[in-house]
């Protein structure tokens, strides 16, 4: 416990300089200038779908309606046995076309690339089905730009974001390789046909949890990593990439299921071998929205994927742990992420039943085991309190006063029952790992309407 506090107490005054620093930038910086600007680098938007026919038209109108000098969205149908390709073949007046690419990165075959007679800058790949990762390295192959990002179906960018993820590449063209921008909870907003018309609290309990973990994660757990230059995870669902860099690494890795931070790890070792100057940059302030699960089932399922993503990635780049070669990397990223993230349900876990075993044998001090709970409780509380006020005083992305009470409530809440049932699910997935189980997660989505997500 002592341990996770001084680290994530580290995490937190990092992420406030950070942020700091980033709102002072902002202010110099000409948003509506820059939007017109030759300086700008093109960029692909890449959004591998898989049975997303509910949502991917909303999604795609979003994405072309973003504000960006010059970019294509390259969707990417990976075998989707629902009517996700003939949608868009509907939809946006789809054509095949004979369009020649080069395959840098072996791939499912692809069946057939498309052209919108409606949005010149539209493209679709029509793929046998191979994984994420799979549906993802078809996208770069055909992928034009030196930039690329990668867009989960089902979420949704604000018309800002593209062009203040892709900031730092501006900035330091050089050193910059990738960046990751923050992903927040959809689930209680507004939605018209694909973008979202008023930014609410879930009423649902569920979603308002997780809508607290995104806050922690993302703006001092994310924030505070990339202030060292040892962000080891760009979210899958918004991160932004140069594309020769990802080449020269073989693109997403296929036989794993934590596809977006094998591929960061990837980028890492590559250029600390080749000995140069480089950054991997979290924007606090770039926003994609995305659907949380609103049922305990596919919670379930997402929160053992992504820990077993996590256990593949750390296992396959294990020479990487407390190697000097590595820096910060080496000695304080990786082993918080193996310690902390990975082994930390089993000692979490442990811990309770240590406790349990300790009263019925009589050795528990019940004075130091009372004061040893509130603390850690508290301590909990007070970073998830800390993260929803560096929400509400640099973003403010909620305008009512209520929701952020309703947060402050839940970010006290989630310490009795749900934090230990995500434990137990990711104990689950740390004793059921299987290397090499790669497929497509299954999560009950609705459709982007303001009756569903407004409720």
């Amino acid at each position: 416990m002592i341990l996770i506090n001084v680290i994530n107490s580290a995490l937190l005054l990092l992420a406030l300089r950070g942020i700091r620093r980033y709102r002072q930038n902002l202010k110099n910086w000409p948003y509506k200038k820059m939007l017109h600007s030759t300086y700008i680098p093109p960029v692909s938007i890449l959004v591998p779908s898989y049975n997303e026919d509910k949502t991917i038209v909303d999604n795609v109108e979003s994405l072309l309606a973003i504000e960006y000098n010059e970019f294509e969205v390259v969707i990417i149908n990976d075998g989707s046995t629902d009517g996700t390709m003939e949608t868009l073949i509907k939809a946006f007046e789809l054509k095949k076309i004979d369009s020649p690419y080069r395959k840098e990165i072996l791939t499912k075959e692809i069946k057939g690339i498309y052209m919108s007679s409606q949005k010149r800058n539209l493209k679709v790949i029509d793929k046998v089905n191979g994984g994420k990762a799979d549906a993802l390295n078809a996208g770069i192959n055909v992928a034009k730009y030196p930039l690329f990002t990668a867009i989960d179906a089902d979420s949704i960018l604000e018309k800002s974001s593209l062009l203040k993820v892709v900031r730092p590449f501006i900035d330091d063209p050089k050193r910059t390789v990738a960046t990751g921008g923050i992903v927040r909870v959809l689930n209680g907003s507004k939605v018209s046909n694909g973008f979202i018309e008023e930014v609410k609290l879930s009423k649902k309990a569920l979603p308002i949890l997780q809508t607290i973990e995104y806050l922690r994660a993302f703006l001092f757990g994310r924030m505070g990593w990339s202030e060292l230059n040892s962000l080891l995870i760009v979210s899958g669902a918004f991160g932004v990439f140069k594309k020769s860099e990802v080449l020269k690494v073989g693109g997403y890795t296929q036989d794993t299921i934590g596809e977006d931070m094998e591929l960061i790890l990837k980028v890492h070792r590559q250029m600390r071998k080749e000995k140069k100057e480089y950054k991997v940059v979290f924007v606090p302030d770039p926003v994609c929205w995305t659907q949380a699960p609103e049922d305990l089932k596919s919670l379930r399922s997402q929160r053992i994927r992504w820990h077993r993503g996590l256990m593949d990635s750390l296992l396959n780049t294990k020479g990487m742990l407390f190697n000097p070669r590595y820096g910060s990397i080496g000695f304080f990223a990786f082993p918080y992420y193996w310690i902390i993230e990975m082994i930390g349900p089993v000692i979490e876990i442990l811990g309770y039943f240590s406790v349990i075993a300790s009263y019925f044998l009589g050795i528990l001090n019940p004075s130091f085991a009372l004061m040893y709970f509130t603390f850690s409780v508290l301590y909990g509380v007070f970073l998830s309190i800390s993260a929803v006020m560096l929400e509400e005083y640099n973003f403010m992305k909620y305008d009512k006063v209520r929701d952020y009470l309703i947060m402050i409530v839940f970010a006290v809440l989630e310490n009795f029952g749900y934090r230990q049932l995500t434990t137990w699910w990711r104990l689950r997935a740390f004793f059921g790992y299987r290397r090499k189980k790669n497929s497509w997660g299954n999560i009950k989505r609705n459709e982007f309407n303001d009756k569903v997500l407004s409720l």
